[in-house]
């Protein structure tokens, strides 16, 4: 069944992932039990393969959300949609941030397969956190159809259909760390009876959030910036005014207090699921899984991006922001799936898992992986995870409501936040993940491991630099196609920055599909900058001699014919 899923996943119209304006924000990188006149979920999930559930739970949401928007019983308390608005959605489709939304879904789709081969032991109840992640993506669907047929503004302006799509994500990450959490304290498998109730209580969040979206316009009257939970928290406004330190009014789509309650702790419970797939390479003794937490780097800066949009109140003179964040969604769910693939392949998998008719069980490779897969975790008495769920969830609270009413409050004493500007919103999306990234250099180089920085101490004979061309040859293939990733990965920072380069000069956003003139304007900007690029060329090639090892042994197999003179440029 889970070569079967597989398959037809791949098949699958990309057309059924529709995107929002922009995206509803927060990461990289995560189930429902309701009913209605019409449907029932169906509750009876394979407690053995998680996959297998949601390729029969994912239809079934599909109906939930089709059914209430098609109920004949509360049919007058639906909106209508007219084509005004499918015209608005399918033009989504074709600007930068829906092409790279659209183009990261089978990557991840790949990633939750091979993270679901069996010898990989990933916990059931965090293996199920993460393909939660397409309920969230679906949520945003009919929540996006809403806040622009109803109220003619982009989802991130609503605040109440933007923090109930977003607790989906909250959910899904709360589930990981859960799963893991489990998994690094205790060498025997969760109760099948609590993994049901963590999915059975995911997908009942799911579905008060489907029926939300079906009632909440007409019948129960939510208006464009009602709060999300009737904004529980928020201080009156009359009250925040008087604060010592408040020079500006709020603008009416600031997020309430619990949205950015939402914002925050799916960010830091992502961090913390980090941080948890790290030490499982310990009690898997596969330090592959450490590549999984490199891999969720560019899904944390994705979030990143989505908070950062918010703290300057959705302008769209920063809408470069949500096309950033789709193309790191895009990168990171590569990422993830190339981690994945590299867990996966260690721990036995092969192309004949591909085959969708049942292999036998006494083959070498299916006995290599029921053997790993029998294989127990090994807990570790030191390790993080052994805090106790509730004062985890106490240090979450605070950690969230902290920061929430730090930045919602705070910045009504800064000025930047009602002056847009590019520059520093770049570097917030870039520096908050590279803090990130440099704890996790630091501990690798503390266990020995493979350090992505390490290209920053090749030196020749008198202490300069010494990188070229010739020293990627010197890996072979591997050095190639580490090169290709790395300027890949330019291209696509490369596109974002372009478009809002044009947005600038040209006051509207480039149409790449329809639009000779905008295609040839936003290539004229990349090939601009791709010349300044090249005084970062010590830089991007550094990149590539530090990636070559990883993709020789981990894409290539170790048969990218690296040169025994590689040493000398390490």
């Amino acid at each position: 069944m889970h070569r079967i899923f597989l398959w037809g996943a791949l098949l699958a119209p990309a057309a059924a992932f529709a995107p929002t304006s922009p995206r509803l924000v927060t990461s990289f990188p995560q189930r429902t039990s309701t009913t209605t006149t019409n449907i029932k979920l169906n509750m009876v999930l394979d407690p053995i393969n998680a996959m297998d559930a949601f390729s029969i739970a994912l239809p079934q949401a599909q109906d939930l959300f089709t059914s209430i928007a098609t109920s004949a019983v509360i049919e007058s308390a639906i909106p209508s949609f007219g084509s005004d608005l499918l015209t608005a959605f399918a033009d989504q489709g074709q600007n930068l941030a829906g092409m790279f939304f659209q183009a990261s879904l089978l990557p991840y789709l790949l990633f939750l397969y091979f993270l679901s081969f069996k010898a990989n032991r990933i916990p059931s109840t965090a293996n199920f956190g993460f393909q939660f992640i397409l309920v969230f993506v679906l949520s945003t669907i009919p929540s996006g159809i809403l806040s622009k047929a109803v109220y003619g503004t982009s989802l991130a302006n609503v605040d109440w259909l933007h923090g109930g799509a977003e607790s989906l994500l909250t959910v899904a990450n709360v589930l990981v760390v859960l799963g893991l959490k489990q998994a690094l304290t205790d060498p025997e498998p969760a109760p099948e009876e609590t993994v049901n109730n963590s999915r059975n209580l995911a997908l009942a969040t799911a579905g008060i959030f489907a029926v939300a979206c079906g009632l909440g316009t007409n019948l129960l009257g939510f208006g464009v910036h009602s709060p999300f939970l009737f904004g529980i928290g928020d201080l009156p406004s009359d009250f925040a005014l008087t604060l010592p330190w408040v020079n500006h009014n709020e603008p009416a789509n600031a997020l309430s207090i619990p949205t950015w309650a939402i914002h925050f702790s799916s960010i830091f419970e992502y961090l913390y699921a980090m941080s948890l797939v790290w030490d499982f390479s310990k009690a898997t003794n596969n330090p592959k899984w450490k590549g999984l937490t490199w891999g969720m780097l560019p899904l944390h800066a994705s979030g990143v991006c989505a908070c950062t949009y918010h703290f300057f109140y959705n302008v769209p003179e920063l809408q470069f922001l949500v096309s950033s964040q789709a193309g790191l969604t895009f990168l990171g769910n590569l990422t993830c799936m190339i981690a994945a693939f590299r867990i996966a392949r260690s721990n036995g998998w092969t192309l004949a898992n591909l085959n969708p008719l049942p292999q036998s069980s006494t083959s070498p490779e299916g006995l290599v992986a029921e053997g790993i897969a029998a294989m127990p975790l090994i807990v570790d008495a030191k390790s993080k995870a052994v805090e106790s769920n509730q004062a985890l969830a106490a240090k979450l609270v605070a950690a969230t409501l902290a920061t929430s009413y730090l930045v919602k409050y705070g910045e009504l004493g800064l000025d930047l936040p009602f002056t847009p500007n590019p520059l520093v919103a770049t570097a917030m999306i870039v520096g908050i993940p590279a803090m990130t990234a440099y704890q996790y250099f630091k501990l690798s180089d503390k266990e020995g491991q493979w350090n992505p920085l390490g290209f920053l101490s090749s030196e020749n004979g008198d202490g300069a630099p010494a990188l070229s061309m010739s020293d990627v040859k010197k890996y072979g293939v591997a050095g190639t196609l580490a090169y290709v990733l790395t300027e890949l990965a330019f291209w696509i920072v490369a596109f974002p920055v372009a478009a809002y380069a044009l947005y600038q000069s040209t006051g509207h956003w480039p149409d790449v599909i329809n639009e000779t003139t905008d295609r040839a304007a936003v290539l004229g900007f990349i090939f601009a900058g791709a010349n300044i690029a090249r005084l970062f060329v010590p830089v991007r090639l550094g990149a590539a001699l530090a990636l070559a090892p990883w993709v020789d042994e981990n894409i290539l197999g170790g048969s990218g014919g690296t040169s025994t003179d590689e040493t000398s440029v390490r």
